[in-house]
């Protein structure tokens, strides 16, 4: 019988910080235009009939379906709307909105505070900046 091969203890670690780092993209990855977490202002010139939650219903839907069924805050123009939920989503229009940005619930706890379990979609609208 062969011995059991035993790898050392920090090897382990560096596989498993290996493997993080391949799991892990960048913000700005997976769409020719603006990346899976931000959907531009031109993104949204095609779909200037829909509200906000619509146009994310069909650009980004995956920032809507979060675990154990967390709704992400939205955050107008700075400001978190936890009061209004999605619903301050339908109230804006696409053609008011200068870009949508998705924000893990890690970074916008960090960025924001406490209840943010289901992240947050950052709304950055023309009346917002200007």
């Amino acid at each position: 019988m062969l011995p059991a091969r035993r790898f050392p203890p920090f090897a382990l670690t560096l596989l498993l910080a290996l493997l993080t780092a391949c799991g892990t993209t960048g913000t700005n990855e997976g769409s020719q235009s603006g990346g899976r977490n931000l959907i531009t202002e031109s993104e949204l010139a095609e779909l200037p009939e829909l509200d906000a939650l619509q146009a994310i219903e069909r650009l980004r839907p995956r920032w809507l379906r979060q675990p154990l069924g967390r709704s992400p805050v939205p955050v107008l123009n700075g400001t978190p709307q936890r009061s209004a939920s999605m619903s301050v989503l339908r109230s804006i229009r696409v053609a008011d909105v200068r870009q949508m940005r998705y924000m893990s619930a890690s970074d916008a706890t960090t960025r924001y505070g406490t209840g943010f379990d289901g992240g947050a979609i950052i709304i950055e609208t023309h009346r917002g900046g200007d």
